[in-house]
């Protein structure tokens, strides 16, 4: 009976023991998903400014502890989410994500409820005040990423510069376009050189960001930007697939879609940058 009672009492120790232990080590790990700090990727410009206004204005009182990483190209901010050098990053829209995906094998994915923002894409130049003003051979610069170009183009014919083939989607190219009137020569250059091409085109079709970067309004400046009418190019928070209901990231998703966040895009960007919530 002694024998028995002591193993009894030993096995009901560990059991204790094992149970004691499991608590502890879950309420370590959901510690440090509620609490640790949320490391975002960001390009600058909106970006990075929104981030930086979450940051020192709603998060402390929201309980986030967050971090911005900035990048200026639109392949790194991907690369370290996809890596685990970063938690989520901010900075692209839904067409470029899918095609970003399919080239590299990568499982990003956006996080529902945080699209943020607008950033119209526009046509500048120093040398002409009207699209119709642009000479015959002309050359225009447009983004080189795949998405991005394609929306360029689109921007063309929606006023009226070039023609697109039927059925031309998010992946056009110079080769989809059916009609050119003015025999436009096309140069493709990455985003982010775009708006320092200027003096050596005679028009560019630049990314909102890159163009306020450079001083450059879509509101102002442009010899044409996009409507933010059912735009499918609204930039949003973006995670690698499985970590969408992080804690810290639903609570950056509220914070990036709050009334406060709206009112500092309308403020700050007058119409350059439009809130998409």
């Amino acid at each position: 009976m002694r024998n028995t009672a002591k193993f009894t009492t030993a096995v009901l120790a560990a059991g204790a023991l094992t149970l004691g232990l499991t608590a502890c080590g879950s309420d370590k790990d959901s510690g440090s998903d509620a609490s640790a700090p949320l490391t975002v990727a960001a390009t600058p410009t909106p970006q990075g400014e929104i981030l930086t206004y979450v940051k020192d204005k709603l998060a402390q009182k929201a309980g986030l502890e967050l971090e911005v990483k900035e990048f200026t190209d639109y392949v790194t901010p991907n690369t370290a989410v996809q890596q685990g050098e970063v938690d989520a990053n901010y900075f692209q829209h839904q067409p470029y994500l899918d095609d970003f995906n399919k080239k590299n094998g990568t499982d990003i994915v956006a996080v529902p409820n945080a699209t943020v923002h607008l950033e119209p894409l526009g046509v500048y130049s120093q040398g002409v005040k009207k699209l119709t003003d642009l000479k015959k051979g002309a050359t225009v610069a447009l983004p080189n990423d795949t998405t991005n170009e394609a929306r360029a183009l689109k921007l063309l014919e929606a006023n009226g510069v070039i023609k697109l083939k039927a059925g031309a989607g998010y992946s056009a190219t110079p080769k989809d376009i059916a009609a050119n009137p003015k025999n436009l020569q096309f140069k493709e250059l990455e985003a982010a050189q775009l708006p320092r091409s200027l003096g050596d085109v005679d028009a560019a079709v630049i990314n909102g960001n890159y163009a306020l970067d450079a001083d450059l309004s879509p509101a102002e400046d442009a010899l044409a930007a996009e409507s933010p009418k059912d735009n499918p190019y609204g930039n949003f928070l973006a995670v690698k697939k499985g970590d969408e209901d992080d804690p810290r990231v639903r609570k950056l998703a509220k914070l990036l879609t709050s009334p406060e966040v709206r009112k500092f895009i309308e403020d700050k960007y007058d119409g350059a940058v439009v809130a998409a919530f």
